[in-house]
């Protein structure tokens, strides 16, 4: 083949030392053309000119692409067939010619980049014409000098060209971005715009919160009293946990009313009764934040978007009938209702907008829904009770739905047999603590039958239907203007149940404009529509078909005496169809917005998608009073037990329960929802205290110390004796503060 034509056949080497052929590519620099060798080059002797391989006719020593590969291990000297001019002309043109080489053994090799080993020819004229790096020698014992001498030709000599690596963070530069992410995530904003929320809403309950209590100063001392004795007793006696310091000496009196013991890990910290107000104004606060928060998990986790969720959480929280429920704590400590069905729901990989995704189920959050749920429950019955049977309904209609699914499908356990074996283990630890709670319940019911309700009491806190769009005093935007309405209602505290009129008009709007498909619309509308009728007790249909059939065949029920506090889930209700709309009224704004350049929310779109949520949180201020609690006499701090104090009444009662948190000694004096006849006959026989007869009837009972309150004694028998003597009934006064403590 003569020199200068393009090869037509394989190019195979002579037997004689004939150089194979090697394609004339070129080497380019980054971006810039490369020039061909010329033809007019001559080769060394020996060798014929390179020629481009064509088929597979590509001599050893050739990249299948059609450039040369360097052959590492091959030795000999090579010989550069580019001519000085040639190279500087090249290095002009920011180019490299490609150079072909001839091995002793007459094998042509290629100096250009090694595909194999990486190795690149340098293009630098300089560097070209140093024969050190151009030929190789042979040395005595058949090594290559020049290999040994000459700096490795590879990636190498290029790695300080390479982008310094990312330097490994430290674990305080690790810890800083994971509690970045973890303050900027969804839940965690959630939770603290609901507390800040919370607080603002509730304001001014933390501006004194050990001297002052929302709402009043009466069943607040109660529950704050509730909560102190919870965490006393179970720290130093937990077998007495149901024979209180109150009441004194009767039996289960803790359970004269909801207890409230879910929070009595708070009631281990601190003593006395500042402290025990202290700790009631927070957990009043943190009982919104966490309403908010449970509401606004559920409406995410049923599909609603953010908006639409946190329209549903304020509205649940701060609806204008939940103002008049100011003053019972039990009452406002519902957060973990929503929150319980929103972690029972993520389990199953269920939501209302989106249905059954088996690969969301997760048996942790099952777990954790049946826990809240318990929790809930050991906070009260008048909450609680109906939550545990709309448990007990939704564990019913799953199981007929398992069944009518295995008979359809033979498929044995339709969410999988771990979540069977979590939702099993849940159930039966809701039941275990439903029934320990109960257990006291029945005693008391038991040893006071006369402490059941009857319906005659349901009938007497019964709201009729005008109640539900009367708001109640301490609403800030209607309060005033109901007046007139919350006259005719016979016991308005209880009967005014307005859950908002800007949360009407959106669960309206949600019935025909919504991300719910028709059928939950529905359904949430139905659910609406029967809550109502229960909440109305026997003023719907003198409750023959709705609250009576409960309060007759339902264990428990007939100790619920105020039927509008099912206003709850007709407000749950509600929010969920508001979301629905303002989800869709987000989504389609996103999609307008999607069409603008730039395409970001206008001011008025962004206000539009804002204002739902703004006008539910102004519909849900209040003016709730805050008044000063009345200061523990200095009798109290040092009188041993058991004790009464006098006047005795269920108001002034409840003020005894709160200071008897300073060392808990036992009283005879208690309030709750309803009055021992033991207690009734100790008012009625101390009304001519000091006296022979009153004495001994209380040194039966155990009685030791009587302190009588000279704040208290105004139009009261003890106006007059109170300075009379004592010393021939054989008892002991003394003037302590503003009080008189007298022994038995």
């Amino acid at each position: 083949m003569t020199s200068g034509q393009p090869g037509t056949g394989n190019a195979r080497p002579t037997s004689t030392g004939a150089a194979a052929e090697s394609q004339p590519a070129t080497t380019a620099a980054a971006g810039t053309p490369t020039r061909p060798a010329r033809t007019s080059d001559k080769a060394p002797a020996g060798t014929t000119a390179a020629q481009p391989p064509t088929g597979d006719g590509a001599a050893a020593g050739t990249t299948p692409d059609g450039g040369s590969e360097a052959d590492p291990t091959t030795s000999g000297p090579a010989t550069d067939a580019a001519r000085p001019g040639d190279r500087q002309d090249a290095a002009a043109r920011q180019s490299t010619t490609t150079e072909q080489v001839a091995a002793e053994d007459g094998t042509a090799v290629s100096a250009s980049t090694a595909k194999g080993t990486g190795a690149t020819k340098d293009s630098r004229p300089a560097e070209d014409s140093d024969p050190a790096k151009g030929a190789k020698a042979d040395g005595a014992d058949g090594t290559d000098k020049a290999d040994s001498e000459a700096k490795p030709v590879g990636p190498e000599r290029w790695e300080a060209f390479a982008s310094a690596p990312e330097p490994r963070p430290s674990i305080f530069s690790r810890a800083g971005r994971a509690v970045g992410r973890f303050l900027i995530h969804e839940w965690t904003l959630a939770a603290l715009g609901a507390l800040a929320l919370a607080v603002l809403m509730t304001w001014p309950t933390l501006r004194y919160p050990r001297y002052t209590l929302p709402q009043d100063y009466w069943d607040p001392s109660l529950q704050a009293w509730q909560m102190a004795w919870s965490g006393h007793i179970l720290l130093a006696e937990p077998a007495r946990l149901w024979q209180s310091n109150t009441f004194f000496p009767e039996l289960w009196s803790f359970a004269f009313s909801d207890t409230l013991l879910g929070y009595a890990p708070a009631g281990m910290l601190g003593s006395g009764p500042e402290d025990a107000v202290l700790r009631y104004n927070i957990m009043f606060v943190l009982a919104h934040a966490l309403a908010t928060l449970g509401a606004y998990a559920l409406a995410r986790q049923l599909g609603a978007g953010r908006i639409g969720a946190a329209v549903a959480g304020v509205s649940y929280t701060y609806a204008p009938w939940l103002l008049a429920q100011a003053g019972h704590l039990h009452v406002l400590s519902n957060g973990g209702i929503p929150l319980a069905l929103a972690m029972l729901a993520r389990g199953h990989g269920w939501s209302l907008r989106h249905g059954y995704r088996p690969e969301r189920r997760h048996d942790g959050w099952v777990y954790a829904g049946w826990l809240v749920a318990a929790w809930q429950l050991s906070l009260g019955f008048g909450i609680g009770l109906p939550f545990a049977y709309f448990l007990a309904g939704a564990v019913l209609v799953t199981a007929i739905l398992f069944f009518a699914r295995r008979l359809r499908t033979g498929q044995a356990v339709p969410f999988g047999r771990r979540l069977f074996v979590a939702d099993v283990l849940g159930g039966v630890l809701f039941a275990g603590v439903g029934l320990l709670m109960a257990f006291p319940f029945f005693k008391v019911t038991e040893l006071h039958p006369y402490a059941e309700r009857t319906i005659g009491d349901i009938s007497l806190f019964s709201p009729p239907a005008s109640g539900f769009v009367t708001a109640p005093g301490e609403s800030r935007i209607w309060g005033g203007l109901h007046e007139g309405a919350r006259e005719a209602l016979p016991w308005h505290p209880e009967m005014t149940l307005l859950p908002g009129f800007v949360l009407y008009a959106l669960a309206a709007g949600g019935l025909l404009f919504s991300v719910w498909r028709l059928r939950h619309r529905l359904l949430l509308l139905a659910g609406v529509l029967v809550t109502m009728a229960f909440a109305m007790g026997t003023r719907f249909f003198d409750g023959t078909f709705t609250y009576v059939p409960l309060f007759e065949h339902l264990p428990g029920w007939s100790a619920l005496r105020t039927p509008g506090r099912l206003m709850l889930w007709t407000t749950l209700l509600l929010g969920l169809l508001a979301a629905g709309a303002v989800t869709a009224l987000t989504d389609r704004v996103r999609e307008l917005t999607a069409q603008r350049i730039p395409s970001w929310p206008g001011p008025w779109l962004r206000t539009a998608t804002l204002l739902p949520l703004l006008l539910v949180t102004v519909e849900g201020l209040n003016t709730t009073p805050h008044p000063v609690v009345p200061t523990q006499p200095a009798a109290m701090r040092s009188a041993e037990g058991p004790m009464l104090v006098l006047p005795s009444n269920q108001s002034l009662d409840q003020h005894v329960m709160l200071w008897s948190t300073s060392g808990f000694p036992d009283v005879v004096n208690g309030g709750s929802g309803f009055t021992p006849r033991q207690l009734d006959d100790v008012r009625r026989v101390s009304q001519s205290f000091p006296d022979q007869t009153s004495i001994d009837y209380l040194r039966t009972l155990g009685v030791r110390t009587v302190v009588l309150l000279r704040g208290q004694v105004t139009g009261t028998p003890w106006e007059i004796t109170i300075d009379a003597p004592v010393e021939s009934l054989g008892i002991s006064r003394q003037e302590v503060g503003d009080a008189v403590v007298y022994r038995l």
